[in-house]
């Protein structure tokens, strides 16, 4: 047998990636799925799908798994989902679940939830003990697997359950929040998985109890996978009434739905009456609605971002290409938006950090690309620098922080009056550093 290993196939993916000469009707029927809104205008809700919850209570009854509760002390607040039924956001003792692209490419990403955080009293854990979903790998060079993508998911979430043991408390106290909407899709379809099959239980069962990962010789598989957007649509009214001091009303703000949150387990995604009239997904909109800027809607809203995980890789120019045409031209041509915001770590990536490619052909239509906590922290009077670190973005974003109000150059030049602190060690910490250090408990014995 030859090795093809070596051999191009088409856009160079691999002899296994083959041209399937599709007629025009045949490739139009294909991909019509990309044009999908899935939506409550669209979508069929008149029979009840299968909710894979009412499977997962059944197993937890059956001794075949640990459920991670939401408790009274997680202070849930409930919601609707695209079906209407409920699920329930904690908004109290969460676990940060971090993403890899937040940290390396947008850190005012993450300090800007914790930020709020702080301010508004929530307790959490932002521990070190946590590794990446590796639904980049499997979704963007597919060698990776469902069971080592349900092997890590088990992981991380096993270790979200036993967190709060170090500093005193019982198993279940720290509820995981996960930031990044590529982990919050890849665990919800990976949850569905693990509740359907039993082969796979069993498969990353033996993974797990050689980790020391498993509790009472069981997975523990959390009650709900919560995205921190969703955090933030239920706490967004407090968040407007307590902490915000900028007016937003003269700003136009354009969003972009992440895939992997709202087409990706779709049944799962966060719906409100109140936003878009219940038509489309409400967090991130919910957030700029609250603080009362102009939401303006635009012809691509439902397109990709163009990340699309394979071909960033391999066809970075087709990426480049349907971002700047399909989402940041349109959104600066139909809604003259002062900002988009997202709620997923790769569109604002690549939404971000693309738009210089469009200098080279003429098109120049930057604009500031942030995520909708991003924004909120700004409203509320985080620090441009220090907190919502605008200074990472590609985009650029003087002219949205002075239409707030918000001078570039003072806070330019206090965060260089503050980075000569850091330079003599006079470190400011978001939190304790010592609790962030997980203490090496013995898994084992902890469990």
């Amino acid at each position: 047998m030859s090795d093809n290993s070596t051999q191009q196939g088409v856009a160079g993916h691999g002899a296994f990636f083959q041209d399937t000469n599709l007629s025009a009707n045949e490739a139009e029927a294909a991909t019509a799925w990309v044009r999908n809104h899935v939506d409550r205008r669209t979508v069929d809700l008149g029979e009840r799908m299968d909710d894979i919850r009412d499977h997962m209570w059944q197993l937890e009854k059956e001794g075949e798994i640990i459920v991670h509760r939401i408790t009274d002390d997680h202070k849930a607040v409930e919601v609707d989902t695209l079906f209407g039924w409920k699920k329930r956001v904690p908004t109290n003792n969460l676990w940060h679940h971090k993403s890899c692209g937040q940290c390396g490419n947008i850190p005012g990403y993450p300090t800007s939830l914790m930020w709020f955080m702080n301010h508004l009293g929530v307790d959490y854990l932002d521990e070190t003990d946590q590794t990446s979903c590796t639904a980049w790998n499997y979704h963007g060079s597919g060698i990776g697997n469902v069971e080592s993508l349900a092997a890590v998911f088990l992981r991380n979430f096993h270790q979200a359950y036993v967190s709060g043991k170090q500093h005193g408390f019982e198993n279940g106290h720290f509820f995981p929040l996960v930031h990044c909407g590529t982990s919050f899709g890849n665990y919800k379809e990976i949850r569905k998985y693990l509740i359907e099959s039993a082969e796979l239980r069993e498969k990353v069962k033996k993974i797990l109890g050689k980790l020391g990962r498993l509790v009472d010789g069981k997975i523990v598989i959390p009650e709900e996978v919560v995205h921190y957007s969703e955090w933030l649509h239920v706490m967004r009214h407090r968040i407007a009434s307590e902490m915000q001091v900028v007016d937003m009303s003269n700003i136009r703000v354009t969003v972009h739905a992440a895939c992997h949150y709202y087409k990706m387990v779709q049944e799962d995604a966060v719906y409100d009456n109140t936003v878009l009239g219940g038509n489309r997904t409400a967090v991130g909109t919910s957030v700029a609605q609250a603080l009362g800027a102009q939401v303006i809607d635009y012809s691509t809203w439902y397109d990709c971002c163009g990340f699309g995980f394979r071909h960033i890789i391999s066809e970075r120019e087709f990426t480049r290409s349907f971002s700047m045409n399909r989402k940041i031209k349109v959104a600066r041509e139909e809604a003259k938006a002062d900002v988009m915001i997202g709620i997923d770590t790769g569109c604002i990536t690549t939404l971000d950090k693309n738009q210089w490619i469009g200098k080279a052909h003429d098109m120049n239509y930057s604009m500031p690309i942030i995520a909708d906590v991003q924004l909120a922290a700004l409203a509320c009077g985080a620090d441009p620098f220090k907190i919502v670190q605008l200074q990472w973005h590609a985009s650029p974003c003087e002219d949205l922080v002075e239409k707030m109000g918000i001078s570039w150059d003072k806070a330019k030049a206090g965060f260089q009056e503050y980075l000569k602190q850091v330079e003599q060690g006079n470190v400011e910490y978001l939190y304790n550093p010592e609790l962030a250090t997980n203490q090496n408990i013995n898994m084992k014995a902890g469990a």
